[in-house]
């Protein structure tokens, strides 16, 4: 397991243990006799719902991208870390934004294609524009379920990369 997955682990197990106790916790306040300690003991028995759904949500987000990643490696195509801007010196903002505009365009040309999106996503990553990312990857993960799920194995386009 990779350090990443590790920390992502810690922190899941982290949230949800903290999750359990503020339940616990607002179980107590629920039976208290006023009336405000009751209604704090409520709304905090729904933020833990709230967090355990985020919680569910970005550790699928997290599972399906990954099993894009090996999708995508195993087909050859992952492009190459220095050419993201991944590499040790770090490649310079005209460089990013050369290999983002070909990879924008490629998924102008591709709009059904989650491995042109999923490379969009690697780029937008690399430009550190993270919520793009997400984003692109999300769509990927949209379209390849599309593209499995589909007798033809072809997929309706949506969206449209943004530059």
């Amino acid at each position: 397991m990779t350090r990443a997955r590790w920390s992502a682990l810690g922190m899941a197990v982290l949230l949800a243990l903290y999750l359990v106790l503020i339940t616990f916790y607002a179980v107590t306040l629920v039976t208290d006799p006023l009336p405000i300690v009751r209604g704090i003991g409520w709304a905090l028995i729904v933020l833990p719902l709230l967090g355990a759904w985020a919680l569910v949500v970005e550790l699928l987000f997290g599972v399906r991208a990954e099993r894009l990643a090996r999708l995508l490696e195993a087909e050859g195509g992952i492009p190459a870390e220095r050419q993201l801007g991944h590499d040790e010196a770090g490649a310079e903002g005209e460089d990013r934004d050369a290999v983002f505009a070909r990879y924008a365009d490629e998924v102008r040309e591709h709009p059904e294609s989650w491995q042109h999106w999923f490379r969009l996503g690697l780029a937008y990553d690399a430009s550190r524009d993270r919520r793009r990312a997400r984003w692109a990857v999300r769509t990927a993960i949209r379209l390849e379920r599309q593209e499995r799920q589909s007798p033809d194995g072809q997929t309706p386009s949506r969206e449209t990369p943004s530059s």
